[in-house]
């Protein structure tokens, strides 16, 4: 369970990330803020990781079969294995699906770099039977974040990152 403190600033950052102006403009201003930054502090650690739980996700792209990465809000999720985590193609509430979760769905196995740890994984798409208690999960963690589901019309589709043995 987060802190209150670590709650209050969620809060802030998940009202701030679904208003209007954010989805305007979050897409086009996140992915270059976040390669500027990283150049800066010559760090691997997304901008987003100092005030959320952040990752830097390892793909094969669908179509091209070159790697591909994309920095991503994650929500940690506690196993008897370690610790997994959850990502969600929420694409700033567009009506698309984010192509990295199609590149997860042709080749679920890909890597992870948090706080420049580079970790392989598994992804499995979360299933119907297990989807409301995952948004419960992800709420209770992210107030008000399925909102980005309503917003896009579109079912979301939400990952468990599994970590492999290397």
């Amino acid at each position: 369970m987060p802190s209150r403190f670590t709650r209050t600033v969620r809060q802030g950052v998940a009202w701030f990330s679904r208003t209007g102006f954010f989805r305007r403009v979050g897409p086009t201003i996140m992915p270059p803020l976040e390669r500027v930054t990283a150049k800066l502090t010559g760090s691997n650690r997304p901008l987003s990781g100092y005030l959320v739980p952040s990752l830097v996700l390892h793909t094969t792209g669908a179509k091209s079969g070159m790697q591909r990465d994309t920095e991503l809000m994650y929500c940690p999720e506690p196993s008897a294995r370690g610790q997994r985590m959850l990502v969600t193609g929420s694409n700033f509430a567009r009506d698309q699906h984010p192509a990295w979760t199609a590149n997860l769905m042709a080749t679920p196995d890909a890597a992870v770099t948090i706080k420049g740890n580079r970790i392989p994984v598994h992804a499995a798409l979360i299933d119907d039977d297990e989807r409301e208690a995952v948004w419960a999960f992800i709420e209770d963690q992210w107030p008000g974040y399925r909102g980005y589901e309503r917003a896009s019309g579109r079912t979301l589709r939400i990952f468990r990152l599994e970590p492999v043995s290397g």
